[in-house]
C-alpha cells in the first residue's frame, strides 16, 4: 500500500478541528510529510509531535530548527523500544545544540505538561 492514507493533511488538520480539545500526538516526526506536521503543530494549540522512530542524529534539519525555535514547546522525546532504545535515540543530542531549556522541554517537561503528568502526584 501506498504511504498517502497516513498523510497527516487533510486527516490530522480535520480531527484538530473537530476536537479541539483533544491533545493530539504525532508519531515519528511526522515523516515522510514533516514539514506538513510542522505546519499543522503551529497551527493547532493541541498538537504536538513525537520524535518516535528517530535517533537524534537524523532529525531532518527543519525538523531540528523547529525544535530549537517555535517548536520548543511542541515537540517530545520518543523512542522506539525495543527496536531503538532511549540511549541508541539520545546519541548525538549534543549535535541538535539546543539550549538547556529547550533541552528539559524535549526530555521531559513537554510530557508532563501534555499528559498532566505533575498533576496526578
Amino acid at each position: 500500500m501506498p504511504p498517502e492514507p497516513g498523510r497527516p493533511i487533510p486527516y490530522l488538520e480535520n480531527v484538530a478541528l473537530e476536537f479541539p480539545d483533544l491533545r493530539i500526538i504525532a508519531g515519528h516526526i511526522g515523516a515522510p510529510w514533516t514539514q506538513e506536521i510542522i505546519s499543522l503543530a503551529t497551527k493547532f494549540p493541541n498538537l504536538y509531535i513525537d520524535t518516535s522512530a528517530y535517533k537524534a542524529t537524523r532529525f531532518p534539519a527543519d525538523f531540528a530548527e523547529f525544535l530549537r525555535g517555535r517548536g520548543a514547546k511542541k515537540v517530545m522525546f520518543g523512542t522506539n523500544s525495543p527496536m531503538l532504545t532511549a540511549s541508541a535515540c539520545l546519541e548525538g543530542l549534543e549535535s541538535l545544540a539546543l539550549s538547556d531549556e529547550t533541552k528539559q522541554l524535549f526530555l521531559s517537561e513537554n510530557a508532563r505538561r501534555v499528559f498532566h503528568l505533575d498533576s496526578a502526584r
